[in-house]
C-alpha cells in the first residue's frame, strides 16, 4: 500500500477512479487501480471553481478565462483496519461521466 501512495506522489494525478455512493449520496468507497478503499470518516463536499480550457466549460472568470464548477470530495480512506489513513481528493466536472483523483496524502 505504501508503494501505491509513493507512486501517486511521484506523478501528476487526474487519474480516473470509481466512486461508490450510499443511496443518500454519501461516498462509501473508492476503487482506484483495482483496489477498494473504504471511506472511514465523514466526507467533506465542496463545489470549486476551476479554470477551464475545454470549450464546454461555462462561465467567465475574473481574468476573462473560462471557469467551471467542479464537485469535489475530500475522503479519508483506509485499505484495512491496520493500514494507515489516507486522504483522497476526487472531483467531477460538468459534462464528464467519471471521477478524477486529484490528490493523495498520508495522514
Amino acid at each position: 500500500m505504501t508503494a501505491t501512495l509513493e507512486q501517486a506522489q511521484q506523478r501528476t494525478l487526474d487519474e480516473p477512479v470509481e466512486v461508490r455512493f450510499t443511496p443518500q449520496g454519501r461516498p462509501l468507497a473508492i476503487r482506484w487501480r483495482g483496489r477498494l478503499w473504504p471511506v472511514v470518516a465523514e466526507p467533506v463536499r465542496e463545489i470549486r471553481e476551476l479554470n477551464g480550457t475545454d470549450p464546454l466549460d461555462v462561465g467567465i472568470g475574473v481574468d476573462g478565462g473560462t471557469v467551471v464548477e467542479a464537485e469535489c470530495w475530500r475522503l479519508q480512506v483506509q485499505a484495512s483496519s491496520t493500514s494507515p489513513l489516507h486522504t483522497l481528493e476526487v472531483r467531477k466536472q460538468p459534462g464528464q461521466d467519471g471521477w478524477l483523483l486529484g490528490d493523495v496524502s498520508e495522514d
